[in-house]
């Protein structure tokens, strides 16, 4: 079952395709169609200052499917996607509904050209439910009382929130860390934070020539150490291995450790206990399935 969502209309006006966006790039680098000229000039500067930048977004995706099929594998049947992207396959909802057709998904966004691959975006299996929430990620409040997110998601039951390769668009004056504590607030114990985060850490001047093309190109980014990315799971229990480069998290065969300085991507997968996200203890809770 799909929905639009009635808080997605009206539609704002249409895309300046003369204006690179941080999505159409996405879409360029991991080969996909959706794009304008002003975007693949964008993502091609980043290219000559960040070689592996494809690589770095097919890993940054690996990741989100392995955080999936780990969190179903516990349980978890509801998922909020923020920063969802042009539909790049298999998306958050075909990877969560093929072992859990029931799984209900809701994706947000706030870029026209994902909109417009609204319908085929929420495609899901019969038993579950897909929903899209035309909504910035600067103002949690919007998304959380979107009645598409509320008629899809029961937020006193727990959800799987997903903030993959999002969190390095917001800038420290949008206070990103209050963002997430506001939208894990929301969330019931029993509840999870996914996210990857770009970084200096591994390649310091690949990566500030690669952010400063972004910033050129009137796309802000900004990366963050390991340890500022651990602050987004304060109050958290980090799952296994904790804050580790995207290809290292649960990779299934051995990844080799020069790729890590190809990826420059931190991820995590954090659980939200009995204690608020707010509070540094972390709670030693064992993790129970959850349906």
């Amino acid at each position: 079952m799909t929905d639009l969502g009635g808080d997605a209309a009206p539609l704002r006006p249409i895309h300046d395709p003369s204006v690179p966006s941080s999505a159409r790039i996405y879409d360029y680098v991991l080969g996909g169609k959706d794009h304008y000229q002003a975007d693949r000039d964008a993502a091609e500067k980043v290219v000559g200052a960040f070689p592996t930048v494809r690589v770095a977004a097919r890993q940054n995706r690996l990741f989100m499917h392995r955080a999936v099929n780990a969190l179903t594998a516990l349980g978890v049947t509801q998922f909020l996607d923020i920063g969802t992207g042009i539909p790049t396959e298999p998306n958050l909802h075909q990877v969560a509904q093929a072992p859990r057709p029931k799984a209900r998904v809701v994706y947000v966004d706030n870029d026209p050209i994902v909109l417009s691959h609204a319908r085929a975006l929420l495609t899901g299996s019969p038993e579950g439910r897909t929903a899209y929430v035309d909504a910035d990620l600067k103002d949690p409040a919007a998304i959380l009382s979107a009645p598409a997110l509320l008629d899809t998601l029961d937020l006193k039951r727990p959800v799987a929130l997903s903030l993959v390769a999002v969190l390095h668009f917001l800038s420290d004056e949008h206070k990103p860390y209050a963002i997430v504590e506001t939208l894990l607030d929301a969330l019931a114990p029993g509840s999870y934070l996914v996210v990857s985060h770009i970084t200096a850490d591994l390649e310091p001047e690949i990566m500030s020539d690669a952010l400063d093309v972004y910033r050129q190109s009137g796309v802000y980014a900004q990366a963050r150490t390991r340890d500022e990315v651990a602050r987004f799971f304060t109050g958290l229990e980090l799952l296994d291995p904790g804050v580790v480069v995207a290809n290292q998290w649960r990779p299934g065969t051995e990844s080799p450790a020069w790729l890590d300085a190809q990826v420059n991507c931190w991820s995590a997968v954090g659980r939200k206990g009995q204690l608020s996200a707010g509070i540094t203890s972390r709670s030693k809770s064992s993790m129970p399935e959850v349906s």
